[in-house]
């Protein structure tokens, strides 16, 4: 064998074995956190004057039901533990849900619950954040509804 071809088969070799193992070492972690640790690094300066209540939180009295909100937000992970990356996509789905409460006027989203992979998290306490290689994301879901 020359030694030329032994260089283009060993070539070929690392790349077929890169592109067997790239998947493999793909991230893809679901992971839980506190909600009141994210309203403490996230973006809370841009939240709007409107309350929300996680699934099994207490809350005021409903009026009246305005329908519902989904979101799902997503933020690089560079330069960012899983924590601090998982809390910027809550808050900003958090944000989006607000958003959404605006549109319908009410003035509370309640039954917040976290819904990721098809799996839902129904927590007063905790959220949950699906991280990747690069991303984390937050999916989140609520009530949009106007308080008595």
């Amino acid at each position: 064998m020359t030694r030329l071809h032994l260089t283009t088969r060993t070539t070929l070799l690392a790349i077929a074995l890169s592109l067997v193992a790239g998947p493999a070492m793909a991230r893809n972690d679901t992971l839980d956190f506190s909600v009141e640790e994210a309203k403490s690094i996230g973006p809370v300066e841009k939240l709007a004057d409107i309350p929300f209540y996680m699934a099994g939180q207490k809350h005021p009295a409903v009026k009246q039901e305005l329908g519902s909100g989904k979101t799902n937000k997503r933020t690089n992970k560079f330069n960012k533990s899983d924590e601090h990356a998982c809390s910027i996509a809550f808050m900003s789905a958090i944000i989006q849900l607000q958003t959404r409460a605006k549109q319908l006027k009410g003035d509370a989203i309640i039954d917040v619950t976290s819904v990721t992979k098809d799996m839902e998290l129904a927590s007063a306490t905790e959220y949950r954040c699906n991280l990747g290689t690069f991303v984390a994301n937050v999916a989140l879901t609520g009530k949009i509804v106007k308080l008595k």
